[in-house]
């Protein structure tokens, strides 16, 4: 049975079936994956690893004084190689993984292949007593870049949102900017807003609509 402490710290790493918490160590819930030796986890290891190898705290060698046998120690080795033939697959490139690489066997290079296969195939990828399944495994993996890629279409709306702020904040006031707005949207102004509207705020507009304005103000950003 998995504690409760660690499905917690798995969601931080890519599980959002479980809750969060505040505080991850990486390379410790990493090697408790490892020790828990239950397939269900292990089939997301991949993720996992994907999850650690962007927030640039993963390190190998630390999730290995975590574990506290030559036997754990070999199924993380295992779990790193099946990770890096789902990435293969994928035709993705982490540095470790690039690393890692450069120091297999022979032996351990013909798993990967043999692995890539069974993945590409939806065959059951498997070593001593383990088997995990291959469709299972895609499919944590391609939920994954799903939910990556809706935080980082939000993360570049909200940069494009701070950015539009900021231009606006350039060029009009707090109160030309709330009236720039709601003309924008289409609300209501009342008569003295409309008349300050008319008088200060539209004759930036105009300017700022200008293509050869606009032009001219992209040149000089590239002097």
């Amino acid at each position: 049975m998995v504690d409760q402490k660690l499905l917690s710290s798995l969601s931080r790493l890519g599980f959002p079936m479980f809750e969060p918490v505040e505080q991850l160590d990486v390379n410790e819930t990493l090697a408790e994956v490892v020790k828990s030796d239950d397939t269900r986890l292990w089939e997301g290891f991949p993720v996992l690893l994907a999850n650690a190898a962007e927030t640039y705290q993963f390190a190998p060698d630390v999730v290995e004084q975590h574990l506290e046998s030559q036997v754990q120690k070999d199924h993380f080795r295992r779990l790193m190689l099946f990770s890096g033939a789902l990435f293969s697959l994928y035709h993705l490139s982490f540095t470790w993984w690039n690393t890692l690489k450069k120091s297999l066997s022979e032996q351990e290079k013909g798993l990967v292949r043999g692995w890539k296969k069974d993945l590409a195939r939806d065959h059951a990828v498997e070593w001593d007593d383990t088997a995990l399944d291959s469709e299972r495994v895609k499919g944590l993996f391609e939920l994954y870049f799903e939910k990556k890629a809706e935080t980082d279409k939000r993360r570049q709306e909200k940069h494009a949102e701070f950015s539009l702020e900021y231009a606006l904040s350039q060029v009009f006031s707090p109160k030309q900017k709330e009236l720039f707005k709601k003309k924008l949207e289409g609300l209501l102004l009342t008569k003295t807003e409309k008349e300050y509207y008319s008088r200060t705020v539209k004759k930036k507009v105009v300017a700022l609509a200008n293509d050869e304005l606009h032009s001219l103000s992209k040149k000089l950003l590239e002097l």
